[in-house]
Formats: structure tokens, sequence, C-alpha cells
């Protein structure tokens, strides 16, 4: 698969690059849409979406590399090169909401709670659409699998997962679908007026971690922590988190 889109002149625009941006925008107007559930200011919000942005991409890519830090110590050039793939959502999403802690401490106007469940729908259709950009650099598979077991899916995914004569698990499909279920429950769930206050959010964080520990069992070429797969760490962690704090948050609003 060829993972340029197309030139202008020296320059080369990457499929990934593409569906990045397209990520953000339909993550942006969604978000955008769903400040009115949560009684957000539009014009505050996208000043706060102004700096969670570059927070995010920072704390992705410095994530990335910092688990790959032999590779990029001798490939110093190949830090800043995004486009070749290399994106950790897991340090997007510690970037991205430090930002938000921050911007919302300073402002009495903007709660916490209220941002991160306007976000979440935005953030797991993005990665949903993200995941695509994985399929056309042919990164982020899993296992080998027989010929009869790929044959069970579209005849694109079919020669996109076929590498160097062998047929991988389409590990970026299963994390994609997992993803576009839980915006689907996620952009049900945030219309509905009873819904406290940080809920959207950490559902949010419970089952895309869920989905993610499963996944990554599959998948080999996952960022290493000594002998363990650094993203079942964290999202274990994050599991016991959302568990705890969404116990916390419904028994404060059940009546006495």
């Amino acid at each position: 698969m060829n993972p340029i889109a197309f030139e202008i002149g020296p320059f080369s625009v990457h499929w990934y690059g593409i569906l990045i941006a397209l990520a953000f925008c339909a993550g942006l107007i969604l978000a955008n849409y769903h400040t009115n559930y949560r009684r957000l200011d539009p014009d505050k919000f996208f000043d706060l979406l102004v700096v969670m942005i570059p927070a995010a991409l920072i704390g992705a890519r410095l994530y990335y590399v910092l688990f790959n830090l032999h590779y990029y110590i001798s490939h110093p050039a190949e830090i800043a090169a995004v486009w070749h793939g290399g994106l950790a959502i897991h340090g997007g999403i510690i970037g991205g909401f430090l930002a938000v802690l921050v911007v919302t401490r300073r402002d009495p106007d903007l709660k916490f709670w209220s941002v991160a469940d306007v976000i979440a729908p935005s953030l797991v259709i993005g990665q949903a659409i993200g995941r695509w950009g994985n399929f056309l650099n042919q990164e982020a598979h899993g296992g080998p699998v027989s010929e009869s077991f790929i044959s069970e899916f579209p005849h694109f995914i079919q020669q996109g997962m076929y590498i160097d004569g062998q047929y991988y698990h389409p590990t970026f499909l299963y994390e994609s679908l997992w993803d576009t279920l839980i915006f689907l429950f996620l952009f049900w769930l945030i219309r509905k007026k009873s819904t406290p206050d940080g809920i959207i959010f950490l559902l949010y964080l419970l089952l895309y971690s869920a989905g993610r520990f499963i996944i990554e069992s599959l998948r080999t070429d996952s960022l290493m922590l000594g002998p363990f797969k650094i993203a079942q760490v964290i999202s274990i962690a994050a599991i016991l988190l959302s568990v705890v704090l969404l116990f916390v948050k419904l028994r404060k609003k059940k009546p006495i």
C-alpha cells in the first residue's frame, strides 16, 4: 500500500496526516455542537481547545518517543516526522486533559467534568477515524493469521494486511469498530439531561480502556515497559480509576 496520498513538488502529503486532520475536524464540529448539552460557552470552549489540541499532540508524540527512546536517540531527525506514524493515544489523552485541568482551574465558567463530557464523544470518534491512518501505514496490526481467517474480511483489508508475504490481524479495524460503538453510545447518552456531569467521560475511559486492553494483547508492535505492554498497564489503571470515580459520582446522586 502507498502511504502517500499525493505530492506537491518536493512535498509528500501522507494519508496518515490527512486522516488525523479529518479526525480533528470531525471532533471539533461535534464538540462545538455538544457544548449546548453541558451549558458551555462555545467561545470559551474554543479558546480552551486552542490550548488543549497542541498539548494533546505534543503529549501523544512525546509519549511515543519516550518509549522508543533508543531509536530516536540514533535518529533525532525522525522525532518530528509524525506523518510516519507514532502518535500514542494515551499520551494525547494525558497531555490534553492536563491542559484542560489547568484552563478550567483558572476559569470558573468552565467546569472540568462538563468540558470532559463534551470532548469524550469527539475524542473516541477521532480515534476511530485515526486508526485507518495506521492501516494505510501498515502499522498497529496484530500477529500472523491464516489466509482462511483473513478471507472473512473485505478484499481491501486482506490486501492491506498482507505484509512481506504474511497476513496479519487487522487490529486497527477491531479498535476502530469498538471506538465507533462507544461513540454511538456516548452520542445518545450526552443528550439525556439526567446524566450527571463527568459520567460521559468516565464511561468513555472505562469502555475504551477495556477494549484497548483486549486488542493490545493481539498486537506485535506495542510500546513496552520491561516485560509489560505499556498500553495494557495504562488501560488497567484507567479502568480502576474510572470505576472508582463512577461509583463516587453515582453514589452522590443516589437519593437518601
